[in-house]
């Protein structure tokens, strides 16, 4: 009796919150946001087999596992959000993302006004502007990113710039090659999901200290960063390449 209860409500629930990110973005596609109606449809339709009595025990089970894997995930992802920022960063990098023509979005502007705070506090730490130029950018990520420290107070010499990346991996990579890892200490800027993957694969790039900076995001697209997130963690963690030495 209680899947008959739970599946409605969830397929509902991942119908409703299709909506909200409908709302939130001003777009039907907006990125993973198609996986909600499926999920919707999907557990409509278990939800029928159900109450038809047809739904097979091992797919109960099969459902049960994924949603406990998913939370087995999230925990890390989770944890990171809320570790305590390094007061001695010698380098921060922003990890670029996707810029409107010469206008950061949200999520990137989060990242600078992040990286922005934690420079005027921390004075003698430079920064590195890190993203290429991609589809529906007038101008590259990096230099978005510099432009808007230039005119919020921080000065051109603090600022490095990377131009090429196109991916975290890339950007951490190319980052890499300008500055001494090994002897720094490197504060990651990123939005909150993504900090737990981001330093992961610096730690995997062969930087030895690495501190999380939490950006934020969102609140309304919270939920479908995360669930973006578990299959990237996912994919991380088959990944058995070892790159640390190419740069």
């Amino acid at each position: 009796m209680l899947w008959k209860i739970i599946l409605p409500m969830l397929a509902v629930l991942c119908l409703v919150y299709y909506g909200v990110i409908r709302l939130a973005t001003g777009r039907w596609n907006s990125t993973f946001a198609r996986v909600w109606p499926v999920a919707g449809i999907l557990l409509l339709a278990f939800s029928y087999l159900e109450w038809r009595g047809r739904l097979p025990h091992v797919m109960m089970l099969a459902i049960l596992a994924i949603c406990v894997l998913i939370i087995l995930t999230c925990i890390p992802i989770l944890y990171t959000m809320f570790v305590k920022e390094n007061d001695a960063c010698d380098y921060l990098i922003i990890l670029g993302a996707h810029v409107n023509g010469r206008v950061p979005s949200d999520s990137l502007e989060r990242r600078i006004r992040k990286a922005e705070q934690y420079l005027k506090s921390h004075p003698m730490t430079k920064v590195i502007v890190s993203g290429g130029q991609g589809k529906g950018e007038d101008i590259t990520e990096a230099e978005a990113m510099e432009i808007y420290l230039w005119e919020h107070g921080i000065e051109k010499e603090r600022i490095l710039k990377e131009a090429a990346s196109t991916t975290t991996r890339e950007n951490l990579r190319f980052s890499k090659a300008l500055f001494t890892p090994e002897i720094v200490t490197v504060g990651i800027v990123t939005n909150n999901f993504h900090l737990h993957r981001s330093c992961a694969l610096a730690n995997r790039l062969g930087y030895p200290h690495v501190y999380p900076i939490s950006a934020g995001c969102k609140g309304s697209l919270f939920l479908n960063y995360m669930m973006r997130e578990v299959p990237a963690m996912w994919k991380f963690w088959l990944d058995k390449e070892k790159d640390s030495d190419i740069i």
